[in-house]
């Protein structure tokens, strides 16, 4: 028989187990104790995902929302952010969990031509945002410093180039957006306040309506912020930061949650201003340029500035991610290294940026209908990647005890069948 004292020392001895928020029972990783700057440390990924989704295309289809349809097309946004936020979480899982990078992964268990077609559509997609991105980033800065909104695209486009020649591409990237983000919430907020929405009518909008007319404009939201390309480069970014399973609960509280519903509520709030806008001032604001130019009188040239600031930060934070996203992810498909800062990265990176640029010198006229168009065509590239992400995150093998749970497949399942009806609903109208 054993003496007490051993087998209390047994015990102590015995790996505590503990079950973490993948629903997994399994022995605890050493505590961390997380200083604040700790905490903000791990800030990153997601935010890099949200500034990427929050573009030209999306601030153009949400004052369209918010000028044709009043508040009714609020619930569109909520309930993407949901979906949106579930999808990163896989991303972010997989991420952690996969030896080498997303494509490669899908590679090796799916077959190299699965991952070959994924970053290919991946870069397909970010060259059709990359027209939004330069054509934006120049409207904005020339509402507020005047000039040729041309000669703002190419000093934009410069600027992100010369990111480029830097070493640590992605680190750069990630906190410049970090501090985009931030002042676009700050602009956006002071929008708000200054437009004075109707705050019950825009409660009403998330019950769930869908207005005659408006398919291929929620087709559109949902193809700008349920943006599945934009979860996809999630797991990139956790690959740069060598993220563990020991953080995956504080990313998912501290970058995930809050990197997702910051554009959501931003989005919200171009919608709200633009439906007040219109209530107020009769004017019908179509464009982000024609959306500055009514809220002038109702806000005088400082509301619009800060309006068009918010336009600034977002094309520009979004032509930064964007063509990041598109060059990291072709290399990585052509088995050319999956770091943003790779050779091949940088090439394509560039090739994005130029493709951005030299439309936007060949059409010089806003084209609102291509963004709007390029927007929801995105939406026919992300069944396959939704797919993708939902195969690779339920293989045990891959996954381990971050493998999806039955709510992970649940509101998995129910963004794929949006995503797939919004493609759906978009060739059928193509078609028509």
């Amino acid at each position: 028989m054993r003496e007490p004292n051993k087998i209390a020392s047994a015990v102590k001895e015995q790996p505590v187990q503990t079950v973490t928020p993948d629903g997994a029972s399994h022995p605890a990783p050493p505590a961390k104790r997380r200083t604040f700057l700790g905490y903000l440390a791990l800030m990153g990924p997601a935010f890099v995902v949200g500034a990427w989704q929050f573009g030209p295309g999306n601030l153009t289809t949400a004052v369209q929302a918010g000028s044709r349809y009043d508040y009714t097309l609020v619930w569109v946004i909520a309930v993407s952010t949901i979906l949106m936020i579930f999808f990163t979480d896989m991303s972010v899982r997989l991420g952690i969990s996969t030896p080498t990078s997303l494509i490669t992964s899908i590679k090796d268990h799916l077959g190299k031509w699965v991952g070959v077609l994924a970053g290919f559509g991946v870069f397909g997609i970010t060259l059709m945002f990359s027209v939004g991105n330069a054509v934006g980033s120049g409207l904005g800065l020339s509402l507020v410093f005047g000039g040729s909104p041309v000669l703002w695209t190419v000093v934009c486009t410069a600027a992100v180039g010369f990111v480029l020649a830097f070493r640590n591409v992605y680190g750069i990237v990630e906190k410049a957006l970090l501090a985009i983000v931030v002042l676009m919430g700050i602009a956006f907020i002071a929008s708000t306040v200054v437009a004075q929405p109707d705050w019950y009518r825009s409660m009403e909008g998330m019950v769930p309506t869908l207005p005659p007319g408006s398919e291929i404009l929620i087709v559109a939201l949902v193809g700008t912020n349920f943006s599945i390309n934009a979860a996809f480069y999630t797991s990139y970014g956790i690959k740069e930061n060598r993220r563990t399973r020991a953080d995956y609960r504080d990313i998912t509280l501290v970058d995930t949650i809050p990197g997702i519903v910051a554009p959501g509520i931003m989005t919200a709030l171009v919608i709200m201003v633009a439906a007040a806008v219109l209530g107020q001032t009769g004017g019908e604001a179509t464009s982000i340029g024609a959306l500055a130019s009514i809220f002038a009188p109702l806000a005088g040239p400082v509301g619009s500035m800060l309006f068009a600031l918010g336009l600034s930060g977002a094309a520009f934070s979004s032509m930064i991610a964007n063509a990041t996203a598109g060059g990291t992810m072709l290399s990585d498909a052509l088995g050319r290294g999956a770091k943003a800062g790779s050779p091949t990265a940088r090439i394509f990176t560039g090739v994005i940026l130029a493709f951005g640029l030299a439309i936007t010198i060949s059409f010089q006229a806003s084209p609102v209908g291509l963004i709007v168009i390029a927007q929801s065509l995105t939406v026919l590239i992300a069944p396959l990647l939704g797919v993708l992400l939902f195969i690779m995150s339920n293989k045990a093998a891959v996954m381990g005890s971050l493998r999806n749970k039955w709510w992970h497949n649940l509101f998995a399942a129910i963004g794929l069948i949006a995503i797939i009806a919004s493609s759906l609903r978009l060739i059928t109208t193509l078609l028509g």
